[in-house]
């Protein structure tokens, strides 16, 4: 199966120009890039669609190019949006362009020798250019009545107008592409399927500038079974900066995929053999209760996204929180991400301790004081794994973990955190 052949079976592909020619020229080693605009510090894992693509093209043998937008990033993509994107300062962008730079190290290979990856930033060949110059040299190639068919203009001018600085984006990224040709002999320019218009228009750029011929392939959008938005949870966007969203967080974020897509999610970001995740698939189907390919997927991404040592945290907090390990020996880092995600409430270290009856009422997790005393009537009332056998038990402030957190669980599954402050 050739790489085509396999982004298809991934259902990874939604648009390509001629794709007969393009599985040819894939037979010999190309030069293929993305774009990523930065408009916060860190990617997020949508960006994992179209980054990890750009892996698999490296894995082939072709030659990649990540293009971190310095430029595009002042400007605003008008995709996807119903209105005019806050501009950021060129001091908060350059920040964001040198966290992204150092973020795609975990997904290229800079190393190689033989096809090793490099990272350029648009504003280098876009800053030198005068204004009179872009306008001449470049925009005279563009036609408006084009550029108003476009999707991305077309649908921002039924919801009520673009400014001209979102409006010239297409050009921008078309004169990244044309850069691209010429400096580094790219013919292949990868993207979500937001950005064939965008794509194409850089084609269109290179034949007439240069007389050249390349390629575009788009990316499908990626879209849960239940008609969410992906790369969201409860607490926001998911994020590949562990400051931003912990590995903790990001493992469970993996692990808490819906049995609907989580085959799906194998495909488009595993980078295990047909075969594995067939045997996954069938696993899954027998006993979908094991959430083994939730865990393998959880894992694999963690470790690629935060490395190994992260990944062996991340899940012995999993299993530590529901009361298959010992919470006493996770670090504080790791608790608190971990306590990220429940409901949480906080005491005064000053005052005395209420009953565990009190602490769990004052979560939320039950609906009154006398629902928290049935939970121990009915066995099922945890102090950081610890059985509760008394509806008058008040912990200690030494039983706290590192000094001022403590877990409580209901039954198997619902847990909350207590904090002093």
């Amino acid at each position: 199966m050739n790489l085509i052949e396999d982004l298809r079976w991934r259902g990874l592909i939604a648009q390509s120009t001629d794709e007969k020619a393009l599985i040819e020229t894939l037979k010999k080693p190309i030069t293929a890039y993305i774009g990523f605009d930065p408009t916060a510090p860190s990617l997020h894992v949508g960006n994992l669609v179209v980054l990890l693509v750009l892996r698999r093209f490296q894995l082939a043998g072709h030659n990649p190019i990540a293009l971190v937008g310095g430029a595009t990033g002042l400007v605003g993509d008008p995709s996807g949006r119903s209105d005019e994107r806050t501009l950021n300062s060129t001091e908060t962008v350059q920040g964001w362009v040198g966290s992204i730079r150092s973020q795609l190290s975990a997904f290229l290979d800079f190393d190689t020798k033989s096809n090793p990856a490099i990272v350029v930033n648009n504003l280098d060949w876009t800053s030198p250019l005068t204004a009179i110059e872009f306008l001449r040299d470049i925009g005279k190639h563009f036609s408006v009545n084009q550029m108003l068919a476009k999707d991305s203009v077309a649908s921002r001018l039924e919801s009520g107008g673009i400014s001209y600085t979102e409006f010239s984006y297409q050009v921008l990224q078309a004169y990244d592409y044309l850069e691209l040709f010429r400096r580094n002999d790219c013919t292949l320019q990868i993207g979500g399927s937001d950005q064939w218009g965008n794509i194409v228009a850089g084609l269109d750029l290179i034949r007439r500038v240069e007389s050249g011929s390349a390629h575009a392939l788009t990316i499908a959008l990626l879209a849960k079974s239940d008609g969410s938005k992906f790369g969201k949870s409860a607490s926001g966007s998911i994020w590949l900066d562990p400051q931003m969203t912990s590995p903790y967080a990001f493992f469970q974020f993996w692990l808490n995929t819906e049995d609907k897509d989580i085959i799906n999610f194998l495909k488009i970001f595993s980078f295990k053999s047909h075969e594995e995740i067939m045997q996954l698939e069938k696993a899954h189907a027998i006993n979908p209760g094991l959430r083994e390919a939730h865990r393998e997927l959880a894992r694999e991404l963690t470790t690629l996204v935060h490395g190994a040592d992260a990944t062996v945290r991340a899940q012995a907090a999993a299993q530590a929180l529901f009361g298959q390990g010992d919470l006493r020996e996770l670090d504080e880092a790791t608790l608190m991400s971990a306590m990220a995600e429940l409901p949480r409430a906080s005491i005064s270290k000053d005052d005395e301790i209420p009953t565990w009856v009190d602490l769990l009422a004052l979560t939320g997790i039950v609906e009154s004081k006398s629902a928290a005393r049935r939970v121990v009537t009915d066995g099922g009332a945890y102090l950081n794994n610890e059985k509760v056998t008394s509806a008058d038990f008040a912990p200690s402030k030494d039983e706290f973990l590192c000094g001022k957190y403590a877990i409580l669980r209901k039954g198997k599954r619902d847990l909350a955190a207590i904090e002093l402050i």
